[in-house]
């Protein structure tokens, strides 16, 4: 994320939003109707090839995403790390079920994990008889999860611990309502001294008798003893292909087809300080064994359940390119001296082995024991993240392109700095672009590229917004602006061969950024307008750009373009339009659509999509998750020559069926038989 080099542009928001954006219904905004015409050449000839990789996602841990996000993991803090390696430490969020009466609870660094020393100490000091009777249901920690763990009735929840203790334990693993007052699932786990006396692992399953969105797992006893636990884990069953993702969340990834994946950040990969930055090797191997992390950019802890490994099962899950984004050796405060920075590419090399090293390699043997013999497609890296400018860049840079492309010269790297408008003084294979800004600067950004120069390396817009107020936690007035940028993007994709936005998920009850794309909590979960203009770009990538000419007044605020695409489910062909009408007047488009054979163009199977709203700042929330989504309806016109109306502030697509020279002859030849 752009955290600490936001365009000057976001401090300077536009003054004059209702001004110029009249907060009332459509229907009085349309004072007359605009005219403009679009000439679209869609001969053979004309197309120009779009990059297989234009349009894709940009993850990083931070608005919990991951943890308590798309990682389904429900537990937060399993290993007690949280609160430092000092002891004794904060256990937050796990509370404690009696009084001191009843137990004493502490922490003590006798864990059996090298990485994570840090356990949990309960002494138990009441019992089920005798003069000290503990109180009804025992006592014992609790963990809510992140805002409350959703456990549905009929589901199965995988719960793990490792346990230590003195004396025989009878321990109850159960899962319950806030108020503990509802169990929803239990079971007990009975031991004896001798089974315990060393760390032992201990697993159950757990069946939902009921559903609760706010609930919580609790591990009780009413035995006295002395009882240690450490590394308390609680997953469903149900995670996209067992691989640990939320099946709602990967959904609504999978749907807008994404053709990379860039992660883990973003600022989360420099860390405020780099003691604090995401660090690959810690990130993979057993769970149990990740000693975690603080994230002091975004400011919360996280156990690395979702590492290394997990991002790039992701990426192959999704079919997308996986983007490595790795720390070069500086942070928002701290960096190495380009003289000291080897560690640091040595570590990035061990990375890659990792991903794409044969499993007899070193790192590739690590990844084949969690389970993936086979090699990722890793094919990008990107060296940093916003660090152009900063006193050790260039020269750190430099030592990891030199190493990377000696290791693996197919590996294309991506620079930190901005090569749109002058030259690069380093080689790099594509370069990153951010921008968040208003939405009337972003969709003027329409032609930033229009005179990029051809040569060189190519731009990934790896992050890009509308932010502030136009933005608010999701607008329509943001969703235009982007997919007006969009476009541009589009159409420069010769020279643009990567867009993505950011951020891509926000937890609700953690919002360190607005926007975002994905708003969801516990249970719930739905995309803002600027997720529904991604549906619009999801054919683009590997499609056919259209050489388009759009006339217009200066005073019509509207971008088009023209693709040609093929549905890969009906196998049928189609021509794209997109408008986005960012203005408050109706627009009759005229479209001419030459190069094409007569009567090529069939109505039936041909549609159009629109994106707008009743008021500019609409935005959608659990309650009213789809108040601005596209709606698709058959298109009552389609022909090479048709005029067709944009509403204001909108955003509209037509999908012109083609149709085949050999199956029209096949048809005449048909009608032909039977008139004889």
């Amino acid at each position: 994320m752009g955290y600490c080099k936001l365009p000057c542009s976001v401090l300077f928001l536009c003054l004059f939003i209702t001004s110029c954006f009249p907060n009332q219904s459509l229907a009085d905004e349309v004072q007359g109707n605009l005219t403009a015409k679009l000439f679209i050449d869609a001969s053979e000839k004309s197309g120009r090839p779009i990059p297989q990789t234009l349009f894709g996602i940009f993850f990083e841990e931070i608005n919990h995403a991951g943890a308590g996000g798309l990682w389904a993991e429900l537990v937060s803090n399993r290993g007690f790390e949280a609160g430092g390696s000092n002891i004794p430490s904060n256990i937050d969020p796990w509370s404690i079920i009696g009084n001191e009466s009843s137990i004493i609870v502490s922490t003590d660094r006798s864990s059996c994990f090298e990485r994570n020393k840090v356990a949990l100490r309960m002494e138990v000091l009441c019992n089920s008889e005798g003069s000290n009777i503990c109180p009804s249901g025992g006592v014992g920690i609790y963990n809510p999860g992140f805002w409350g763990m959703n456990i549905e009735e009929g589901k199965s929840y995988r719960v793990v611990f490792y346990v230590r203790s003195t004396e025989a334990i009878d321990i109850s693993v159960s899962f319950t309502s806030s108020d503990g007052l509802q169990t929803l699932a239990s079971t007990n786990i009975i031991a004896s001294a001798s089974d315990v006396s060393n760390w032992t692992k201990m697993e159950v399953l757990l069946e939902a008798k009921e559903t609760n969105h706010n609930s919580r797992l609790q591990l009780t006893t009413s035995k006295k003893g002395l009882i240690w636990l450490d590394q308390v884990s609680a997953m469903p069953l149900d995670t996209y292909k067992g691989h640990g993702f939320r099946n709602e969340l990967f959904q609504m990834l999978a749907d807008i087809k994404p053709q990379f994946i860039r992660f883990p950040g973003g600022c989360f990969v420099e860390g405020e300080w780099l003691r604090n930055a995401f660090r690959w090797k810690a990130s993979v191997g057993p769970w149990e064994e990740r000693p975690g992390h603080f994230g002091d950019v975004w400011m919360y802890w996280t156990d690395d359940g979702l590492g290394y490994f997990e991002f790039l099962q992701l990426a192959e899950d999704l079919g997308a390119s996986p983007i490595w984004v790795f720390n070069n050796g500086i942070s928002h405060n701290d960096q190495v001296d380009t003289s000291s920075v080897l560690p640091f590419v040595q570590e990035a090399l061990d990375g890659i082995e990792f991903a794409r090293g044969d499993s007899s390699s070193t790192w590739g043997a690590l990844r084949a024991a969690m389970g993936h013999p086979e090699p990722f497609d890793l094919k990008y890296v990107a060296i940093g993240n916003e660090d152009c400018g900063k006193k050790n860049y260039r020269g750190n840079y430099l030592k990891f392109y030199d190493a990377i492309k000696q290791a693996y010269p197919d590996i294309k790297t991506i620079s930190n700095c901005d090569g749109s408008s002058r030259p690069l003084d380093h080689p790099a294979d594509l370069y990153d672009f951010h921008v968040y800004t208003s939405a009337n600067n972003l969709f003027s950004m329409s032609n930033q590229f229009d005179h990029t120069s051809r040569k060189g390396p190519k731009a990934f817009v790896s992050e890009y917004a509308v932010t502030g107020k136009d933005a608010g936690t999701g607008s329509l007035l943001a969703a235009l602006a982007e997919a007006g940028f969009l476009i541009g993007l589009e159409k420069n994709s010769d020279v643009v061969q990567m867009a993505s936005y950011a951020p891509l998920f926000v937890n609700s009850n953690d919002r360190r950024w607005n926007p975002d794309a994905i708003v969801f909590n516990s249970f719930q979960v739905y995309g803002t307008p600027s997720y529904w203009v991604q549906h619009f770009f999801r054919e683009s990538s590997g499609a056919t750009f259209l050489n388009a000419t759009l006339q217009k007044d200066s005073s019509t605020s509207i971008v088009a373009s023209a693709i040609t695409w093929k549905n890969s489910e009906d196998g049928q062909t189609y021509i794209r339009i997109k408008a986005v009408n960012f203005g408050s007047n109706s627009v009759n488009l005229q479209i001419s659509v030459g190069g094409l054979d007569p009567n090529s163009v069939k109505l039936s199977g041909s549609t159009k999509t629109v994106l707008t709203s009743a008021n500019l700042m609409d935005e959608n929330s659990f309650k009213e998750p789809k108040k601005v989504a596209p709606i698709q309806t058959l298109l009552e016109e389609a022909d090479k020559e048709m005029s067709v109306l944009l509403l204001p502030h909108s955003f509209t697509s037509f999908d012109l069926l083609k149709e085949s020279a050999s199956l029209r002859i096949a048809e005449d030849d048909s009608s032909l038989k039977s008139a004889i």
